[in-house]
């Protein structure tokens, strides 16, 4: 097997009520670090404000929390994907900006790359998307 050091990496973006996300937001992206589902490679806190955008790294916030989150490779996440991303953070709130590689992704990937197949696109459906298509479905098979 093709023995990649990283696997695909999501960048998500999760608003949330005040300026730090709550002990149950982190205690989820915890559980699945734990779980061996995800590597948390990069975690900023960003808040917009109505001239400017504050960003702050992980490090520097993490004492202020009580999860243990290890970040790995803090410095991944570039200054354009936190301009890009902080459009849609509502003036006045805060979101946490973070990337995690999914690791049977990185499975996948590297089981790809042995066979010689080529990912050439990628396509993520959002879990509440998904949720309410299958339900109208099924509302309209019964």
């Amino acid at each position: 097997m093709a023995d990649f050091e990283y696997g695909p990496v999501d960048l998500y973006l999760i608003g949330f009520e005040g300026d730090r996300p709550d002990s149950r937001t982190l205690e989820a992206i915890a559980d699945l670090v734990e779980g061996g589902e995800i590597r948390l490679l990069d975690f900023l806190l960003v808040s917009r404000g109505e001239d400017e955008i504050t960003v702050i790294e992980f490090e520097d916030f993490g004492g202020e929390i009580e999860v243990d989150i290890e970040v790995l490779e803090a410095g991944l996440v570039g200054d354009e994907d936190v301009e890009e991303l902080a459009e849609l953070i509502p003036v006045g709130s805060s979101a946490a900006l973070v990337a995690i590689e999914l690791l049977w992704a990185k499975k996948l990937a590297s089981r790809f790359a042995e066979s010689g197949a080529e990912l050439l696109q990628a396509e993520r459906i959002p879990a509440p998307v998904v949720n309410a298509v299958l339900a109208e479905v099924e509302g309209a098979e019964a």
